[in-house]
């Protein structure tokens, strides 16, 4: 059976080229990169190279990148190393958990959060951000692009109101890295995360931006590492990826890439909405990233549709791969209004570089004919609230 790959939006597949570019630091290079002989220098030189690569790609200093284990440390990171009880922190209604239950921790350990509500959009509004700052708001934190809906929140906005009240500003940028131009200086943040295996680097790799001046509190204990700022052995393979992922990326976004892709995501957009009656895009009417699609089927449940969907050789997915299992409907869908029965109808189509046109045809082949397959077994329900 051809297999069709449409859920990068949970991981993405090693490319060659970084693979490659890792293989000699399992092996021939496998020196710790603190050690001073040889072996150690010649891993911390490619430790090096690689931080210079991650840092081209978001246009600051090498120095200001931290690397982590992944996306959700470096949320963490970002949320603890920063917050104190007694300070306030906003966030938003519509994060990924590595940030909405790090703030919920937090709110357990004395720092007052607020959750700021979206649009049905599914944006952030300065103006809902600009009522609940406060005199002892120390931080904000407000991701870029959202893994579910691929919506682009206004974060330069939202930064410049945020530093106005003394506040610094994180953005969660996992879903935007390799996707969209990275400058940390245009987004005006002091704090972006990224992960590795959301843009063709290995799982378990991630990266912090700490502005230069930014104090952070280590969240672990240990050596020296990273400036102090994360103590552990570098995984060096692991960086090295992320840092020849990082180049690919910056090659890619001056391509053209990102035209293209959203090409290929609107032409399945209006191939499948065209075939289907009573589906809709959730966030469809904001700025999206190129690859990210999530389509309502009103009658269907899309645990069951992905079901479906894979057994004819096609890979989606509900929502959040981190929320795979969960019984509670997509948090970010009920924030933008939706009701019950269509965040559980709601499924995320989400395209990769490897991505082609004959695939997104034989996609519009398949799913159409599986939605009216299932809206069969199950009978309509009289009402759908929205």
């Amino acid at each position: 059976m051809r297999r069709i790959y449409m859920d990068a939006n949970a991981t993405t597949p090693v490319r060659p080229q970084v693979l490659d570019a890792m293989r000699p630091y399992w092996t021939e290079e496998f020196g710790n990169a603190s050690s001073i002989h040889q072996r150690g220098q010649h891993a911390r030189a490619a430790v090096d190279r690689a931080r210079e690569s991650v840092a081209t790609l978001l246009n600051c200093r090498a120095a200001e990148i931290v690397f982590t284990s992944g996306g959700t440390e470096s949320d963490n990171m970002a949320l603890f190393g920063v917050v104190s009880p007694g300070d306030h922190l906003i966030t938003t209604a519509i994060e990924h958990h590595a940030v909405l239950h790090a703030a919920e921790e937090l709110a357990e350990r004395g720092v007052e959060v607020t959750f700021l509500p979206c649009t049905p959009q599914g944006l952030i509004e300065v103006s809902a951000l600009e009522a609940a700052l406060r005199p002892n708001t120390k931080l904000v934190s407000v991701m870029l692009a959202n893994n579910e809906t691929g919506v682009i929140q206004p974060v330069r906005e939202l930064a410049d109101r945020s530093h106005a009240a003394g506040a610094l500003f994180h953005t969660d940028a996992i879903q935007a890295a390799g996707k969209l131009p990275l400058d940390v200086k245009a987004l005006g943040c002091d704090l972006l995360s990224l992960s590795g295996h959301k843009m063709y680097a290995p799982q378990g790799t991630g990266a912090l931006f700490v502005r230069r001046n930014v104090r952070l509190r280590s969240m672990f204990f240990g050596g020296l590492h990273e400036r102090g700022r994360r103590p552990g052995t570098e995984n060096v393979a692991g960086i090295v990826g992320l840092g020849k992922a990082a180049e690919i990326a910056r090659t890619w976004l001056a391509a053209d890439g990102p035209r293209e892709l959203t090409a290929l995501r609107d032409r399945l957009e209006r191939g499948i909405l065209a075939a289907v009656d009573e589906a809709g895009v959730n966030g469809g009417g904001a700025a999206r990233v190129a690859n990210t699609s999530n389509l309502c089927f009103d009658h269907v449940e899309a645990e069951a549709l992905v079901i479906a969907l894979d057994l004819k050789g096609l890979a989606v997915s509900g929502g959040s791969a981190c929320q795979s299992g969960a019984t509670e409907p997509s948090h970010v869908l009920t924030a933008m209004g939706l009701g019950e029965a269509r965040a559980r109808a709601s499924v995320r189509f989400s395209l990769s570089r490897l991505t082609t046109a004959d695939e997104v045809d034989a996609v519009l082949a398949i799913v159409p004919a599986a939605v009216a397959r299932l809206r069969e077994l199950v009978p309509k329900k009289l009402t759908l609230s929205h």
